[in-house]
């Protein structure tokens, strides 16, 4: 049908989530045909299982002349290391999202004839190889970029990278068009490529890290303070299962953040320590900061050896928030936070600590009744008087 039919573009389409089944011989047939079409094909997005990608991927080895659009993912818990063919060439290419799928860096794709505006590679593999100078020789490639992911399926040991960057050539690489910077991977590896790229009109900046001993993000800073359009005025930190996230907002109302950060990790301790210390390095950016929210949606302790945290972690992440007017405590970290306010012998902290803040609102127990006052007593004492409020519904209950 399809050699009799009207040149018109061909679009793929074609998601197989369910990993026990397997793609029917007629939808294969179906889609190789039209693959053959490969002057026609317009979009493909292909979401299966390994044994079905392996044979059309493999069979994508021409020049899609009108191919804008390709999205492609096989899932997470298969490794094939499947490649995509050398010889397959997209010259008008916009748009490319490859997930646990290997495009090598050399490929005709990633070139600057396909004027890519997406670029979004995720759960690379280890196979890949995918280093960061290679990286930044081809973005430098890509000015029109306007959104670009990079997400790692596991950690590259740090001390590979920093071997790496200290032979690595200077390329710097200015993206005039980016609003959009997703990565996920290890902090050496994002301090490898932030001081070489330059994006002035981002908007949105999302980082997701490994779990780690320890952190170390000076270039993360300067990204930071160098992206004239990030606005930060409300924080809000979610304490879940299986990590610690922090989401900044331009303004208190805003639905969308501007900078997201998140840090995979199980305990509960290692997930305040780790906040600690990322959010204490890039405190400067977040003098603007006026409302904070914590939220606890923690249903499930791995072990009680990691529940107690040390009162000086919650300081030093307290501390990276200098102007907070406003301070929203869920249910289940108002012990921490309180007790955090006081020094080991009871007595509220001096009003350096959070010294604008102005109101005080915490959701929760009966028990949790007086934990806040002898804040409340001090700062009246000392002239800065807190408003405390009580809401009886969670902060995820309040704003769903």
């Amino acid at each position: 049908m399809l050699a009799n039919s009207p040149p018109l573009p061909l679009i793929i389409d074609h998601m197989l989530k369910d990993q026990d089944h397997d793609l029917t011989a007629q939808d294969e047939e179906g889609i190789l045909l039209a693959l053959q079409h490969h002057h026609r094909v317009k979009r493909i997005r292909l979401e299966m299982p390994i044994p079905s990608l392996q044979k059309l991927v493999s069979s994508m080895d021409e020049e899609f002349l009108m191919l804008e659009f390709l999205y492609i993912t096989a899932p997470i818990e298969q490794d094939a290391s499947l490649v995509l063919p050398q010889t397959f060439q997209a010259p008008h290419l916009r748009h490319l999202v490859l997930d646990n799928i290997i495009c090598p860096i050399t490929s005709p794709l990633l070139t600057p004839t396909t004027g890519l505006v997406t670029l979004s590679l995720m759960e690379i593999r280890s196979s890949a190889n995918l280093r960061p100078h290679d990286l930044l020789q081809r973005l430098a490639l890509m000015p029109q970029l306007e959104t670009l992911g990079i997400d790692f399926h596991s950690p590259i040991p740090s001390r590979d990278i920093e071997k790496q960057s200290r032979r690595m050539p200077i390329v710097h690489v200015t993206l005039p068009n980016l609003r959009w910077f997703g990565f996920r991977g290890v902090s050496a590896y994002l301090e490898a490529l932030l001081p070489r790229i330059t994006a002035p009109l981002l908007e949105k900046l999302q980082i997701l890290f490994f779990n780690q001993l320890t952190f170390t993000v000076p270039h993360l800073l300067e990204f930071i303070r160098s992206a004239g359009n990030l606005k930060f005025s409300s924080a809000r930190l979610t304490f879940e299962e299986e990590g610690i996230s922090a989401r900044v907002y331009p303004n208190e109302g805003a639905k969308m953040y501007a900078l997201y950060v998140d840090v995979g990790c199980e305990q509960f301790d290692w997930q305040v320590a780790s906040a600690a210390q990322i959010l204490n390095m890039l405190r400067s950016v977040f003098s603007s900061v006026e409302h904070l929210t914590f939220e606890y949606e923690m249903y499930g302790i791995s072990s009680k050896s990691h529940n107690k945290v040390d009162h000086a972690q919650w300081r030093k992440l307290l501390e990276s928030f200098g102007n907070v007017k406003t301070l929203l405590v869920d249910a289940g970290l108002v012990g921490d936070l309180s007790h955090s306010l006081q020094s080991d012998d009871g007595e509220p902290l001096p009003v350096e600590l959070l010294p604008e803040l102005k109101e005080v609102s915490y959701f929760a127990t009966d028990d949790d009744d007086d934990m806040f006052t002898p804040l409340l007593d001090a700062r009246q004492r000392a002239g800065r008087p807190v408003t405390l409020v009580r809401h009886n519904t969670s902060p995820s209950e309040s704003s769903s």
